[in-house]
């Protein structure tokens, strides 16, 4: 494999990483009980594993180079999409983690199988099956792998295969418990690779003074007035919530790591720390962008390729071997976490719900490793389709298709924990007709055809008006149903309240208000 970005010491650095990765992967494997679960690590995670794991998941190498990209064409105001978060981590440590935790669920579809019935709990597994290897596996992979074929000058079936076969290594070995251990390893080396970058970044610039004189001025402001076409301040405000109640707290891959957690204590401080490390994503991937401005806006005519070009620039030999061993360290964590995702929904939710309810541990273990091999398969295939297809640039369009996806699942969760006279039939209905609805409206967004002349509003915007209408469709139907069947969610998790939890929720609220007032 040639590659003009690596030289001799940069394949000794991303081979020791491999090693180093390995191992890990192979020790936390043997801290596995040998016939315990292997979808959640025994409920053993402590808050710097959950932590690190829902970064992790968070974190791939699309959002690294589309984040410094972001910086590049408009500063820091991409970062709403990171520091917002916190509002939402924080409702799933405090009102959705006390009651997955305490209604001991292996999966979200089982929890709504709980307050809605079997039926719920089926469409629901499918619909995060299909989401898992749509929207985490084979749109990861294929970023990932533009990535790598980039850098390594490999076919794109090659790029998918390695990095799968990598992730799906430690998901069948130990489980959620090996991703979960070598996802502390992973996001540290990002961290400290990413601050370099900054840090040699400022140095050339001449210091964090000389950069604010270098750009526009409102690229340190995080608010745009509401004619701003890409980030206008109402739409984030009022669209990112719907995104945000389903990326955080209703989407298997993300709050795995809190149903593993070893008492909500842990998953409440673990969820906390994830919101500090949220604060990362704008000093460690937006701002490169803003230095790479800086130092090559005069001559970069792709932004895409800020995050790049400030490592083959800036690096010495050998960084740059670190720096792609971050960036498959990125990938590893998306798709290993994905793949356990999926590999415990369809196994505890279709196979032992529907065809084996009294499986032995040893028989769901072995369903879980044979899905996530059927995963990978399919994920690969779906990689090489869509790269085979030109002329779109499918990345932008898949994700945009995925904020069409959220007010179905925001809206069921919310309605189904905080009103108790929804009904099954409401649900259903939002979960099979809203999404054909949803996803109908984002196509005709995306593909708008010649006799359709509509001002359409901005994207995030029409995602909060597609909630709108899919909770009020939900009370309308619960209110006129005749089915009057109740289901009771088992009670929240009775522990006392952590108040070292509580108390690094305060002062993390305190400081992200205190940053959004400073950088507007």
């Amino acid at each position: 494999m040639e590659s003009h970005y690596m030289q001799g010491l940069d394949w000794v650095i991303l081979g020791i990483y491999f090693a180093v990765l390995i191992a890990i992967g192979v020790w936390a494997s043997t801290k596995r009980k040998k016939e315990g679960s292997l979808f959640l690590a025994e409920h053993s995670l402590r808050w710097h594993h959950i932590g690190f794991s829902m970064w992790g998941t968070n974190v791939g190498p699309s959002m690294l180079i589309a984040s410094a990209s972001a910086g590049f064409t408009t500063g820091i105001v991409s970062g709403n999409y990171a520091w917002y978060a916190f509002v939402f981590i924080a409702l799933l440590a405090f009102v959705f983690a006390p009651r997955y935790l305490g209604a001991n669920i292996s999966t979200l579809p089982e929890f709504m199988g709980l307050r809605f019935g079997q039926s719920t709990r089926n469409i629901l597994a499918w619909y995060t099956i299909v989401t898992v290897i749509i929207s985490w596996l084979a749109l990861t992979l294929f970023a990932g792998g533009v990535l790598i074929r980039q850098v390594f000058d490999i076919p794109m079936w090659m790029s998918a295969l390695v990095l799968v076969i990598i992730s799906a290594f430690f998901t069948m070995l130990g489980g959620l418990k090996a991703v979960a251990y070598t996802n502390v390893y992973q996001m540290i080396l990002l961290i400290v690779v990413s601050l370099v970058l900054v840090i040699v970044g400022l140095d050339r610039v001449g210091g964090i003074q000389a950069l604010v004189d270098k750009v526009p001025s409102d690229y340190w402001v995080m608010f745009k007035p509401n004619t701003d076409e890409a980030f206008p301040w109402l739409p984030i405000l009022l669209g990112y919530p719907v995104m945000g109640v389903w990326f955080w707290c209703t989407d298997q891959s993300m709050v795995q790591p809190v149903l593993a957690a070893k008492d909500l204590r842990e998953g409440q401080l673990g969820t906390n720390f994830t919101g500090w490390l949220k604060i990362l994503d704008v000093a460690l991937y937006i701002v490169p962008g803003i230095i790479c401005f800086a130092l090559f806006g005069d001559t970069l005519k792709n932004p895409d390729e800020a995050y790049l070009t400030m490592v083959e620039n800036l690096f010495p030999v050998g960084m740059v071997g670190l720096v792609f061993a971050v960036l498959t360290a990125c990938l590893v964590s998306t798709i290993g976490s994905a793949l356990n995702a999926l590999s415990t929904v369809f196994t505890m939710d279709v196979y032992v719900k529907n065809f084996k309810p009294g499986a032995p541990q040893w028989e769901i273990n072995l369903v879980g490793r044979i899905v996530v091999v059927i995963g990978a398969v399919l994920a690969i295939a779906m990689t090489v389709a869509i790269d085979a297809i030109k002329g779109l640039n499918l990345f932008n369009v898949f994700q945009s298709v995925l904020g069409f996806i959220a007010p179905p699942m925001a809206a069921v969760f919310l309605l189904g924990i905080f009103w108790k006279r929804c009904t099954t039939r409401a649900a259903n209905f939002a979960l099979t007709v809203g999404t054909v609805f949803c996803l109908t409206v984002g196509i005709l967004y995306l593909w708008p055809p010649a006799w359709l002349s509509i001002a359409w509003p901005h994207f995030m915007m029409l995602s909060f008006y597609l909630f709108v209408i899919l909770v009020v469709s939900m009370v309308v139907i619960s209110l006129t149903d005749g089915d009057k069947t109740q289901y009771e969610i088992p009670a929240p998790v009775k522990e006392e309240r952590s108040r070292l939890a509580v108390a690094l929720w305060i002062a993390l609220a305190v400081v992200m208000i205190g940053l959004y007032v400073f950088f507007n």
